[in-house]
Parts: structure tokens; C-alpha cells; sequence
């Protein structure tokens, strides 16, 4: 149990820096992506699990890219961020185009509140990870440097933990 508040604690103090500094990230978002190692996990009960270890980047971001709806995207994973979020620019690639009256979400931000419009993606896709029907906001791309992996899509995973300097997402 006492493992398992730690853990906690540590989710959140990353989340929250993470949250703070995720639009201070270096502009040029392919500069960033953190390295990205897939592994295949045991077997339990019969299924095969799928694994992806991330390393932090020079800045301890956990970046990475992401495929959303057929698209390819550049990420931060962020575990303080309660959904998805993504660039008003990146959404409209994938699709995704809210009118000014679509936002109507009031989200905090490290840089105070902002209006969000709220979306949904079919399917996100990071390494061998699928997640389907993911809840998401989109943020004016002046309110966010860069996309936010959040716990709408790292909640539906089997687990996920920060370990020796590295981010483990299993499905």
C-alpha cells in the first residue's frame, strides 16, 4: 500500500510539472520525440499484452509520436492532463475542426483558464497500442505548444508507471 501511495505522489508532482512546462517544449516538435522501445510482455491469462518503454527527453519530457485517426502526431505524455489534448492546427489535420461556438469547456491551464472545445478520436495509436473511442479537447494552438497525451487514453491502458528514468505503457 505504502508502494502504491509513493507511486501516487509521484504521478502527481510529474503530472504537474509536466502540465506547467508541456507548452515550453523546444518549437520544432520532431526534435523532441523521445526515444522509443517496443517490447512484448509476457502472456497472461492466455493474451499477449503490448508494451511500449519511452525515454524521457533532454528536457525529462516523455515525448513521443502517436498515429490518431490515420494521422501521425507528436505527443507529450501527460499524466496530470485529464484528457487527450490537442493543437487547434494538429486537430484540424486529423479532421477535426471546432467552430469558435464548439468552445465552450473552461480548462485550467499552467497559463490560466482557456476555453476548449471538446472531441472525440476513433482511434489512437502509440507503437503497437491501440485505444478506440478516446475522449479529447482541442486547445488554440496559442494556448498549448504542444499535443498532450493524457489519462483518457493512458486510463484505459492495463498500466502505466515512471521507472529509472523511464515511462512504461502497457495494454
Amino acid at each position: 500500500m505504502r508502494n502504491i501511495l509513493v507511486f501516487a505522489a509521484l504521478v502527481m508532482v510529474g503530472g504537474g510539472y509536466l502540465a506547467k512546462y508541456a507548452d515550453r517544449t523546444v518549437t520544432h516538435p520532431s526534435s523532441n520525440v523521445a526515444s522509443v522501445q517496443h517490447a512484448a510482455a509476457a502472456p497472461k491469462s492466455g493474451t499477449a499484452s503490448r508494451s511500449l518503454t519511452l525515454s524521457s527527453d533532454r528536457n525529462g519530457h516523455f515525448a513521443t509520436e502517436a498515429e490518431v485517426d490515420g494521422r501521425r502526431l507528436n505527443f507529450i505524455v501527460d499524466t496530470g492532463a485529464s484528457l487527450v489534448t490537442l493543437r487547434e492546427s494538429d486537430a484540424a489535420t486529423i479532421g477535426i475542426r471546432p467552430t469558435p461556438g464548439d468552445y465552450t469547456e473552461s480548462v485550467a491551464t499552467a497559463n490560466g483558464h482557456i476555453k476548449a472545445a471538446r472531441a472525440r478520436l476513433n482511434r489512437l495509436e502509440v507503437g503497437d497500442i491501440t485505444i478506440y473511442d478516446v475522449s479529447a479537447l482541442v486547445l488554440p494552438d496559442e494556448a498549448l505548444g504542444q499535443n498532450l497525451l493524457g489519462v483518457s487514453f493512458l486510463s484505459r491502458l492495463r498500466r502505466y508507471e515512471y521507472a529509472n528514468g523511464r515511462m512504461i505503457l502497457e495494454q
